[in-house]
């Protein structure tokens, strides 16, 4: 996907030349004091008929498109409603932007100027406002169409933010830097889901992998099947014994503290490239999903290269232990039991249960870098989808304060977590009668024993669990996501690694 370029500017609304002149309203306020006055008067108070005749009231989500005749020098005026002032949110500027972006695009504009808006949610500052607004206009404007020969829909090439002062653009100039890099990998981790299975291999993540390395300040290492065997990733090598395609074992740093030795934080992403439960066998309806079991992976990988482009002060390493899981004459059985990179022993009760497998190795290997926070995100379970649906991750973690900061980016992005208990008396269902664990735990609290069997290879290191089953990937198109792979988590951590940098 092209990005569209985004710039702030000072100015007025009438006397901005513009194709399309996109303004943001609330709920029930009428004409905002000085921009829709100033329009207005330019327009000989068309703007105030339309508010009182109440078909705009500025409802969240609510659009209309007028055009101004050459009344003054913006061709079309877009109207975008924010909802009531009192429960005004980042995400709802994020929303409305999404919506704004896709009408510009209807209109078959290229390029658009929006007003900065004159109210803010509370404690929100020039950046986050312009942060957000870029991210819903980057984000609201993605298609994917590398496979549709019939492809000729219009691009959203250009932004221009609008700021009544010049005292405001070196914030908004910040906010829309960080925007742009959030978006950007949101709309990177699209893609890569987006692929299909028989392009996006496990060996063509560590092709893009490779690409991320080129950034300032990043270094990779790829473990190979040999290396891993020798290392004994037992659980990883089992999962990826069914495919023909080699697993790859991805470590990517990035070195961004001032001192060298500061302990990182590092990401573990399950990167499962396609998943058909293995001898497990997953029902054949919505199988085709699965080429977006990588997602976990593919966010770790974006977050990276959002730490590079974005300079961040810190130390970064991202981990992707790739596979695919496949019904081969060679895969996994259940009833087999494999040695983890641990040591401890697993009995494999079901294959489909293979992203916390795979974890396992990624995670006792992330331990070696002594983090400072580790975290794994990762489609991982069912059992999500039935206790959250679809506008919640489900979190787990050992570490009150990283659970506090994780929940703080999360509503900062629009990417919220629900955090579930990880509580000991679960691990009974993990007992196994032949190895040290088994790999599921029955029907009941299948998220939470997921997350236990976790913590079992995360040592002492303060530890954050997010399983994104339930997010991503959406049946309906919304605001600024789209249908099908969302990328939802890739701007959680981006903003929670810009919010520890600060």
């Amino acid at each position: 996907m092209n990005i569209m370029r985004v710039e702030a500017k000072q100015g007025r609304v009438d006397t901005t030349d513009t194709d399309a002149l996109v303004l943001l309203f609330c709920d029930g306020e009428g004409l905002p004091k000085e921009d829709g006055a100033l329009l207005d008067r330019g327009l000989g108070g068309t703007l105030r008929d339309l508010l009182q005749s109440k078909e705009f009231d500025g409802k969240a989500g609510e659009v209309v498109v007028f055009h101004t005749h050459g009344k003054i020098p913006a061709k079309r005026l877009i109207l975008v409603g924010l909802g009531k002032r009192h429960e005004l949110s980042l995400d709802q500027i994020r929303q409305a932007m999404g919506h704004a972006v896709k009408r510009v695009r209807q209109t078959r504009c290229g390029a658009f100027t929006v007003a900065l808006p004159s109210v803010a949610p509370h404690g929100a500052s020039s950046i986050d406002v312009g942060q957000t607004m870029t991210e819903g206009a980057i984000l609201g404007s993605y298609q994917f169409t590398t496979y549709r020969s019939d492809a000729a829909s219009m691009d959203v090439t250009a932004m221009t933010i609008l700021a009544p002062r010049k005292d405001q653009l070196h914030q908004l100039s910040e906010g829309i830097r960080r925007g742009v890099a959030t978006a950007e990998a949101t709309a990177f981790v699209r893609d890569l889901c987006n692929h299909p299975s028989n392009v996006m291999t496990p060996t063509r993540i560590a092709q893009e992998a490779k690409t991320v390395a080129k950034e300032a300040g990043v270094n990779l290492k790829i473990l190979e099947q040999k290396e891993m065997e020798k290392l004994g990733m037992g659980a990883l090598l089992g999962v990826a014994k069914g495919s023909h395609e080699p697993p790859k074992f991805i470590i990517l740093q990035y070195h961004g503290a001032k001192k060298k030795d500061d302990r990182p934080v590092v990401l573990v992403g399950k990167t499962i490239t396609f998943d058909t439960g293995g001898i497990s066998l997953k029902p054949a309806e919505n199988m085709e999903q699965m080429k977006a079991d990588m997602t976990g992976g593919a966010e770790v990988l974006a977050a990276m290269r959002a730490a590079a482009r974005l300079k961040l002060p810190l130390n970064l390493i991202s981990i992707l232990p790739a596979a695919e899981n496949m019904p081969g004459g060679r895969a996994m059985r259940p009833g087999d039991v494999v040695k983890t990179l641990s040591g401890k022993t697993v009995e494999v009760q079901n294959t489909d249960a293979e992203g916390r497998l795979i974890l396992s190795d990624g995670l006792a290997y992330a331990t070696r870098f002594k983090p400072a926070a580790l975290i794994d995100i990762a489609t991982l379970t069912g059992a999500c989808v039935v206790a959250l649906g679809q506008f919640a991750i489900g979190m787990f973690g050992t570490d009150a304060t990283l659970k506090e900061a994780i929940r703080e980016a999360g509503l900062r992005a629009g990417e919220r977590v629900w955090e579930m208990p990880l509580w000991e008396e679960y691990f009974e269902q993990l007992r196994s009668d032949v190895a040290d664990m088994r790999n599921i735990g029955g029907r009941g609290g299948g998220m939470i024993t997921a997350a236990l069997f976790l913590s079992k290879f995360v040592g002492d290191a303060p530890w954050i669990h997010l399983d994104i089953a339930s997010t991503d990937w959406s049946e309906r198109e919304r605001a600024y996501i789209p249908k099908g792979p969302t990328g939802i988590g890739t701007r959680l951590l981006i903003q929670f690694l810009i919010n520890r940098s600060l």
